[in-house]
């Protein structure tokens, strides 16, 4: 029996979100070693700290939230895993999406339809390919209960205008699904004041739940901690309830210092939203410089709104990629990677075709190769002039020029 590739699996040897590439703000390591001492368990769901800092979150961001519509995890996998098996159902599902997304879904038994997402953004699917797609699997003996989607897309980096997000809200609603919103990367956003991010949960009272990864702006991945927001409804009281059952059979419980850190985190102090919002912000300019540079060697890409990459398209590039004996997604993943010394995940990751030349590129990396490097690319009014910034870009550059036909 041939042997999958070390590295290709779908799952185990999956790709990682785009980490910051920054060093751990000094803040949240001082309150996780306060409460390094602690020798009690977090419950399963979070203590009661964790959980009104969380509700504290939503409440600044317009989103009315009680503790008791709360529920945190170590992680979103973990955190979604128990909430859409607490759920039932089939799930529908954008394409592409995170590359994690989909093993939940099939890990517990269930079917997963990717609807194909409009061709101005990810991260939602398009509302009547949503209705048709539903149509079709009830007519085949499916059952479609929940719509999994993104108001900050990875691995697109786009952000859906708000007229989209609604119209796949209603269809949604009017095709009996309970959305699940991904808000992981929502306070990544590159230029805040230019890009209106809506809540699935605003549109939606009782029939949304939002999930928030702490990894995105707040957290380093490291310290792994989640939370969900349940609707205060019956229904969201139950499945709150059911989510915690879950959570608790499996074990899966926040470490103690960890949700001292992510409580510190929720709250925003001044240090921890400066450092966020200096973060995006870099990352939006190193995103911008890689989608000009892709453009400008022919690929194609959307412009990155939000988070730590860049989707790119290279079939344009088909042609010059073919004389590496490159012929799909996972090929290109190897071969831009081992020449650009990072991983580049291709798209078949994301459930996109395998056929497809798509690859996402990560900013984190293109920072630096020390601390010092990337604290003074947090820190410069020009990163881009900073010379190992320079140079990953150049280098970039340099590997798609040569693909040119």
């Amino acid at each position: 029996m041939q042997r999958t590739a070390e590295g290709r699996g779908p799952v185990r040897f999956g790709p990682p979100a785009p980490a910051p590439g920054l060093p751990v703000l000094p803040e949240l390591t001082e309150a996780l070693a306060a409460a390094a001492v602690r020798s009690d368990p977090e419950p399963p769901g979070g203590a009661p700290p964790l959980l009104e800092a969380a509700a504290r979150h939503w409440q600044r961001r317009g989103l009315p939230t009680a503790p008791d519509e709360v529920a945190a995890a170590p992680g979103a996998p973990a955190l979604l895993l128990a909430l859409l098996g607490a759920h039932g159902g089939d799930v529908l599902l954008p394409r592409p999406c995170p590359a994690w997304w989909t093993p939940q879904i099939r890990l517990l038994g269930r079917r997963a339809y990717h609807v194909p997402t409009p061709a101005e953004c990810g991260g939602v699917p398009d509302p009547y390919a949503l209705l048709e797609t539903v149509r079709r699997v009830r007519a085949e003996g499916g059952d479609p209960r929940v719509l999994l989607l993104s108001v900050a897309d990875d691995p697109t980096a786009t952000v859906p205008p708000p007229e989209l997000l609604r119209e796949a809200c209603e269809a949604a609603a009017s095709a009996g699904l309970f959305v699940v919103s991904d808000e992981t990367w929502r306070d990544t956003v590159h230029v805040p004041h230019r890009t209106l991010v809506l809540n699935p949960a605003e549109m939606l009272p009782g029939g949304a739940a939002v999930l928030l990864d702490l990894s995105g702006a707040l957290l380093p991945a490291g310290w792994p901690a989640a939370v969900a927001r349940l609707p205060d409804t019956p229904h969201g009281t139950w499945l709150r309830a059911r989510t915690l059952d879950v959570l608790a059979a499996t074990g899966a419980s926040v470490a103690g210092p960890v949700a001292a850190a992510a409580a510190h985190a929720l709250d925003e102090p001044a240090a921890v939203a400066d450092r966020a919002r200096r973060a995006a912000a870099l990352h939006g300019a190193v995103a911008g410089a890689v989608h000009r540079t892709l453009l400008a060697a022919g690929a194609l890409a959307r412009p990155p709104q939000a988070g730590r990459h860049v989707y790119a398209d290279l079939d344009p590039l088909r042609t010059g990629l073919a004389r590496h004996g490159i012929r799909d997604a996972m090929e290109l993943e190897d071969w831009l990677g081992a020449r650009l010394g990072t991983p580049t995940p291709g798209g078949q990751r994301f459930a996109d075709d395998l056929g497809s030349l798509r690859v996402r590129l990560s900013t984190g990396p293109l920072l630096g190769a020390t601390p010092g490097e990337r604290l003074a690319a947090l820190t410069t009014r020009d990163p881009l002039a900073l010379p190992p910034i320079r140079a990953s870009l150049d280098h970039l550059g340099t590997v798609l020029a040569g693909l040119a036909p």
